[in-house]
Order: C-alpha cells, then structure tokens, then sequence
C-alpha cells in the first residue's frame, strides 16, 4: 500500500485497521509506504523508528497502549516526488489511500472539478516532479500503464462526500489535461484497471503535544516523537469495488457497503457539522478545546437542537444507524476532555467545510419551507472567525480572498452581505435569500454584541 498524506489521523486510523486485520488473518504480506504532502516532519519522526510509532486511546474503554507496525517506510512527497511515483507504479503495489484533507485536492470551488490553474498543478502537468497529490497518482498510474503494473485501487478516506467519485474526477481531469503525446491510452488503461471506492472513516484524532510525547514516554519506556493520540472509537465504511488485492480490513471491524454515500452524509451533516458548530461557538466565546465548548450547556443544547431539528430531517440514514442514538454519542464522544481537540485546529479551512457540513442542510430545510435556525447559527459563528481574526492567524485557504471582501467597519450590517457575496463559498441563490439572510443577521449581531450571555440565553429561551 501507498499512503499520502500521513498524518495523525492516517496514523491512528488506516494504519492500525491494516494490522490489526493482519493480525486477525496471519497474512502479514502488508506495508504502507506513507508519504507526507505538505511537511516532511513525520518522515523525519518515523524513518530513525524504522516506521514504528505508539497509538495512545484515550477516554473510557481505552486500550492499552500500543506500537504500531504496519508502516514499513515513510517518505517526504515534497523532497521525493519521483520515488512516490515510482512507489505507485510499483507491480506489488495494490492499494493508494489518501488522507490530505479537503485542500489537498486542488478542486476548483467553480466547477467542482481540478483547479488546472492552480500553480502546483500546472508545474505536475508540465513534467515536472509531482508535489500534489492527484499529480503524484495520475503520473503514478501513467508509469504504471507503460511498465505493466497491473491493477490498482486509490481510495479517499477524507471526508468528502463521493469521494471515490470525486478522486476518480480529479485524477482523470489531469489526465485528459496532459499533452496529446503523453496522454496516449492512458484513460482506456484507467477504465479497465483503476477502481476508485468510497468511503467513510471516523476517529478523533487530536494533534499530538509535548505533553502527549512525555505521557507516552513513561509509560512506555522509550521516546516516540511519532506517538499519535485518539479516542477508543474507530470506523471505517468501504465501497466493495477493488479492482486487485487488498488487506482484510473487515477482519479488523471495517464494514463493506453498498451505501457508502448514506453513511457519508450522516457523518458530514451530523457529526462533522456539530464539530464546525461547536468549534466556532467555542471561538467566540473564548473556549480552547471542543470538550471546553460541549461542557457550556448552551452550545451543547444548540448542537443538539441542530441534530434533531435541521439535520436529522433532511438525512436518509442508512440501514443499521440509528439518529437518536448517534446525536447522543457524537456529543459524548467531543465531550472526552482527554483528546485536547482545539477550537482553532477544528475549525480550520473553514471554507472547505462548511459547504459539505451545514450549508447543505440549510438548503435542505429552506427547500422545504422550514428555517434552519440552529445550521444558520453555525455558520454565522463562522462568519463572525472570520470577521474578527487578524489577516495574518485567519488559517483558511481562502483567507486572502475572505479578507479582500470584508469592509473596515465590520458589524452584521456589513459583514454578512460581504461573506455571502462571496461565489467560493456561497453559491447565488443561497445568498439571495432572505430568509437565511435574516437568520445569519439575528445571530451575528448577538454573537458581536452581547458574547457569551446573550448566546445562552437567546438559545436557551429563544
């Protein structure tokens, strides 16, 4: 297997699911090659441990702490574009999984398809070393094609949904956009060899601090600077649809499903949702920690009014999940104070997320005549991050963008019009209507007025 974008996530999440199915199978034929995409920092942390890192759960029903194998390298895309590709196109090579995150696609927020004006693209398409992710795939295939590397599986596990269709998309947009001389069969060779598979994961996988590393020494014994940390809960959701070999992951707890796109909503518009809600509630109000911004009764009344009255009703949830009983547990599960999820961290990128996690149900209601009171909430929290964090600490792809169309005198007034007007985020007719307008209006100016009490009690009694 080849892993782009080795992260904490990719860590605690694909990594342990491929041992742990090696260890239910005794068929320990499987390594990941993981290559970072932005930093080389994990490639550093892993290559003198010969891959090895500790997985630390932390809440109740934690396990015991363990050290994780199935990573028999570790490589900086940035620094080694080339011998990523070469890993790709290698025969023993079945399975790509990525988890880049929704920016490390380089999807043009206009079209939904590859953003070819973006400069890194560009630099792939004319030959040079790959650095982005689908240029490091569609090269890779491409070499595959010309040596006969057989069959491969790319499988998305970002949170994205259709995000086997979306990466298909993508990889086959830069395909077609090669030169002529270049292109040759490869679309054919894609067609007949490549299968791209949906999928849905979930773990809470905080960013690993000092403290963390030092917990983990002790009890240990040994320093681990790639130590990662998580919440005992772990799922995988896989559309059964390989085109070679892969791990048994479901020996290891993973469900195969012919739904995935069910599942996949149900976690955007529900647990990721809440996440975004929670997160920008608990900036404004001054909360480090998505645990601190649950434990403010009022923000968790507002998320779960937001699960039961805008998302619930406008998700088809798949067979096997329960809405009632997930919204309990999502709320459990971000009130673990132990994971240390930041507010900051979380509502990160925000502009990538909020379309995928509210925005969706807010035109689900507003089609259907209701108001997404709590959704609106959300996403005027978010307006107001953006609003009032310095240019230079706002950590969003779109940042220069968001800033270049906010006035000097940011107040509802003129903040809310400004965002909405926005096309990267808000598309035209979201925008123009009033009813969500009015509600983005109402919870701004209580948000930039009245803080925190005037929050409490306008959700506690409005």
């Amino acid at each position: 297997m080849v892993h782009l974008g080795l992260g904490a996530f990719a860590r605690a999440h694909t990594a342990v699911f491929t041992e742990n199915a090696m260890l239910a199978t005794g068929d320990s034929d499987w390594g990941i090659t993981g290559v970072t995409q932005r930093s080389d920092t994990v490639a550093r942390q892993l290559a003198p441990q010969d891959g090895l890192f500790t997985v630390s759960e932390r809440g109740s029903g934690a396990a015991p702490l363990r050290v994780v194998s199935s990573i028999v390298e570790a490589i900086s895309g940035r620094d080694h574009p080339e011998t990523v590709v070469d890993r790709i196109a290698a025969a023993t090579t079945q399975v790509v999984t990525l988890t880049i995150t929704e920016k490390g696609y380089r999807i043009d927020p206009h079209t939904g398809s590859l953003n070819t004006a973006d400069a890194q693209v560009q630099a792939d398409l004319a030959g040079h070393p790959p650095k982005s992710a689908i240029g490091q795939i569609a090269r890779g295939i491409q070499r595959r094609a010309s040596t006969g590397g057989g069959p491969l599986t790319v499988v998305s596990c970002d949170n994205l949904p259709g995000n086997g269709e979306l990466t298909e998309r993508l990889v086959r947009a830069f395909a077609a956009a090669l030169p002529e001389a270049e292109l040759g069969s490869l679309l054919a060779w894609l067609d007949t060899n490549v299968t791209f598979p949906s999928t849905m994961v979930d773990r809470m996988v905080p960013a690993t601090t000092e403290g963390d590393l030092a917990a983990v020494e002790r009890e240990l014994g040994l320093r681990d600077e790639a130590a990662v940390v998580a919440e005992p809960f772990m799922q995988w959701v896989i559309e059964d649809n390989f085109a070679g070999d892969r791990p048994a992951w479901e020996e290891a707890g993973a469900l195969f499903s012919t739904d995935v796109a069910a599942w996949e909503a149900a976690k955007l518009r529900l647990l990721n949702a809440s996440h975004s809600m929670l997160a920008y509630l608990g900036l404004a109000a001054g909360k480090d920690t998505i645990s601190d911004a649950v434990g403010e009764e009022s923000f968790r009344t507002a998320c779960r009014l937001m699960l039961a009255e805008d998302a619930l009703p406008t998700v088809s949830l798949p067979d096997g999940l329960n809405g009632e009983t997930y919204s309990a547990q999502i709320l459990e599960r971000f009130a673990n104070p132990a994971l240390g999820h930041t507010t900051a961290k979380v509502g990160s990128d925000g502009s990538q997320k909020i379309g995928l996690r509210l925005l969706t149900t807010i035109r689900a209601n507003l089609d259907a005549g209701r108001e997404p009171r709590w959704a609106a909430l959300a996403v005027a929290a978010w307006m107001h991050h953006v609003a009032t964090t310095p240019a230079a600490g706002l950590n969003d792809p779109l940042a220069a963008e968001l800033q270049a169309v906010l006035p000097p005198n940011r107040t509802a007034d003129t903040v809310i019009p400004a965002l909405l007007g926005c096309r990267s985020v808000f598309d035209a007719e979201l925008a123009a209507d009033s009813t969500f307008a009015g509600l983005l209006m109402h919870w701004y100016r209580i948000i930039d007025t009245q803080g925190l009490d005037g929050l409490r009690n306008e959700i506690n009694h409005g």
